[in-house]
């Protein structure tokens, strides 16, 4: 009976001590508010017109910050080396399905598994950021809002597609990630995206060319190949963060033993280059940025670059190029009262087209964003942005602009 007691007090023991060395956190952001949007958007220059839209609405789609849920954990495996997991999920809370309507239902945002070992660095394979947004993240005087007049960030769909919405790849599915610890101010971290399929395709349909950012038509079986590799590196010093990263992403799709041709748009325009997924098309993409910041005290000062090389795979000669640099500051006024201002400008160049008589077309961008936070506490604010864009005209488009503002409450948990 005394052994059989000692051996329950064992396990007992035993399974409290390794619930002890392992951790799960549920955190999210509930962002709502009053969002009010106006756009105009161009026609052509033949038309000699331009379209206008203003709306406004209750939104639950956060002004400041996308509204999530997440679950994180740890495991302690002894020796230095732990396993790790985030799984992340957007929320619309002002919608009738569990993440709105727009999204079709829970959006996966980030979802991965990992290994770190202490004193070299971790590992992780899932959905993950890219080392351009993690950059972008420690370097926007905005922190990635969701309103018009960020030359760097990608607005999210309650702006509309707005001037900035490809400005780089946010985060790729099918991935790994590695990350260094950090030595002597410097940390590296990499990802790597592979979802490569092969197929006999003996059939002669190809696909008429498409668009930038579309995929194939389905005249005939063919298969798509997916890659990219990225690189980043940030340094600190004392009171200056520096950033700089790279990646390059390819999508080919083959049918018929051809590449898919993928032509640019001939109206270039400050939203390309891409309309949704950089795969799902014939083309290539680099993408670089270099980002820094420095804390005068009284002060945050921030400067960023981003550029956004596509290529079709089928014609190299036919490109589409997006660049554009953006400085800010960002402060506490009072200790409750937060203010933000950043401006920023850009252009558009169109390469060779598929025709022969076809003229390269630039257009020039800018933009600017005000913001404030007022703290009700360490978990609440509230908060006001404005952002405004416009765009030139171009010999076959007319300019086009958004400004944008929201008002609302923010809450982190």
């Amino acid at each position: 009976m005394k052994k059989s007691l000692l051996a329950v007090a064992a396990i007992g023991a035993f399974a409290s001590a390794a619930q002890a060395q392992s951790s799960v956190t549920v955190y999210g952001i509930m962002d709502v508010g009053f969002q009010g949007v106006t756009a105009r958007n161009p026609l052509s220059t033949a038309n000699g017109a331009d379209t206008k839209a203003n709306y406004t609405k209750f939104s639950g789609e956060g002004a400041e910050t996308t509204s999530r849920l997440g679950f994180r954990g740890t495991e302690d495996l002894g020796g230095g080396t732990s396993a790790f997991f985030t799984a992340e999920f957007a929320l619309v809370p002002t919608d009738n399905r569990l993440s709105g309507e727009a999204n079709n239902g829970l959006t996966n945002r980030q979802t991965f598994v990992g290994l770190k070992k202490n004193g070299i660095g971790q590992g992780a394979i899932g959905t993950q950021y890219t080392p351009i947004h993690t950059a972008v993240g420690r370097t926007d005087p905005g922190q990635q809002n969701n309103m018009a007049g960020n030359v760097i960030y990608a607005t999210n769909t309650s702006q509309g597609q707005g001037e900035t919405t490809t400005s780089y790849t946010v985060r790729l599915n099918n991935s790994l990630t590695l990350q260094t610890e950090r030595l002597a101010g410097f940390q590296l971290n990499a990802i790597y995206n592979n979802n490569n399929g092969s197929a006999n395709n003996t059939t002669t349909a190809i696909p008429a060319a498409g668009t930038l950012g579309t995929t194939a038509s389905a005249a005939g079986t063919g298969i798509g190949n997916q890659v990219a590799y990225g690189l980043g590196l940030n340094y600190v010093w004392t009171k200056l963060n520096v950033d700089a990263a790279y990646q390059t992403l390819k999508s080919t799709n083959v049918n018929g033993g051809n590449v898919t041709a993928v032509s640019v748009p001939a109206n270039a325009s400050a939203n390309a280059p891409g309309a949704a997924s950089i795969f799902g098309a014939s083309i290539g993409q680099n993408q670089t940025y270099v980002g820094a910041t420095y804390d005068f005290g009284i002060l945050k000062a921030y400067a960023q670059y981003v550029n956004n090389k596509a290529i079709s795979n089928a014609n190299s000669n036919v490109t589409l190029t997006r660049a554009a640099q953006q400085i800010g500051v960002r402060s506490f006024v009072t200790p409750a009262i937060e203010v933000w201002a950043s401006g920023g400008n850009g252009s558009v160049k169109s390469g060779t087209f598929q025709s022969a008589t076809a003229t390269p077309i630039t257009q020039n961008f800018t933009g600017y964003q005000l913001g404030t936070n007022y703290l009700l506490s360490k978990r609440t604010n509230l908060y006001a942005i404005y952002g405004s864009t416009q765009v030139s005209s171009s010999s076959v488009n007319l300019s086009e602009g958004r400004s944008s503002y929201g008002v609302g409450v923010r809450h982190t948990f």
